[in-house]
């Protein structure tokens, strides 16, 4: 069993997603960074995909009432185990009634946390995330509260492991985040378009800390509708990573609570750097690059391929 002592700011189960509804208004919902939960099964003896924790903000704490080896990834942390510093990114052994806490994240904003037992969930709509708009899946369809408790099966016994140092993303700003054009990107004047796109021109934009898992707010310079253009559109569907622009002006990058809107769609991250949304925190700053679609397309199978080869790199410890 898991107790949970101090929940955080928010923290709750995910896992890849919940896909194939969309059309009736139900979002993903996945994990934010989806190659640290990937690393974090690899370091907890899980192959496929699995419930997992999500959590943001600090203090974090948990006991942990079996003998279990247990990893910690996306942001770097400075976190105990009964007192002892344990490591981001390698697997550790906890024994029965250790305190397993989470004092600081020293890079990054969201860090997960799994085990070599599988968590007992149960799957909604062919997922563990918990969709907290909706109210279902994960642990009673919201983030923890102190006192929650996890159960856990299968329990394996595994040796301990590391992700290579090399292969951990950074996870500090400034946030370069590469984007293509968005089918209302003619809405907005050339010179907004020019500060919001060209790198060269060092366009900021500050993470507002009006931020979720709904989406990330930024400030800075608005950008400019032209005159005879909607402020608005009708709804329509929109994919994580999507920007959009809201009469204000203040571009927000979508995150997957989401599947319709009905602001300007003026660009979408590419999906290599999806990842690293997760990790936007406030005051953070951000620059956008324009790419085309092909060398987004070149990006993602760069980051599928390390994905997929992050099993042979790892380090066995014991």
């Amino acid at each position: 069993m898991i107790e949970i002592i101090n929940p955080g700011w928010q923290s709750l189960i995910v896992d890849d997603g919940r896909y194939g509804s969309a059309a009736v208004g139900v979002p993903p919902s996945s994990a934010l960074d989806r190659y640290a939960c990937r690393a974090l099964h690899l370091l907890t003896g899980h192959e496929e995909d699995t419930p997992a924790l999500e959590v943001m903000g600090t203090p974090f704490s948990i006991k942990i009432h079996h003998d279990i080896i247990c990893a910690i990834t996306g942001a770097k942390v400075s976190a105990t185990l009964d007192g002892r510093p344990v490591r981001p990114w390698t697997s550790f052994r906890a024994a029965a009634n250790s305190l397993l806490e989470v004092q600081a994240v020293t890079e990054g904003f969201r860090y997960y946390i799994g085990f070599s037992g599988t968590i007992v969930m149960e799957s909604v709509m062919g997922s563990f995330s918990t969709n907290l708009g909706c109210r279902f899946g994960g642990y009673r369809g919201r983030a923890f509260m102190a006192g929650d408790r996890l159960e856990l099966r299968e329990i394996r016994n595994i040796g301990r492991s590391a992700i290579p140092e090399n292969e951990i993303p950074v996870m500090h700003p400034p946030h370069k985040l590469r984007i293509v054009e968005g089918p209302e990107l003619s809405y907005f004047t050339d010179e907004s378009v020019k500060k919001l796109f060209d790198i060269t021109a060092r366009s900021v934009y500050d993470v507002s800390a009006e931020t979720n898992r709904t989406g990330i707010r930024l400030e800075g310079d608005p950008l400019i509708f032209r005159e005879e253009m909607e402020r608005s559109i009708i709804s329509e569907g929109i994919l994580p990573g999507t920007v959009q622009i809201p009469g204000s002006g203040l571009p927000i990058i979508m995150l997957h609570e989401r599947t319709i809107g009905g602001y300007a769609r003026v660009a979408l991250v590419v999906k290599a750097d999806h990842d690293r949304l997760a990790h936007l925190k406030p005051q953070d700053y951000v620059l956008f690059e324009m790419v085309s679609l092909k060398e987004a397309e070149t990006l993602w199978e760069t980051k599928l391929k390390s994905i997929t080869s992050l099993n042979s790199k790892i380090r066995r410890l014991s």
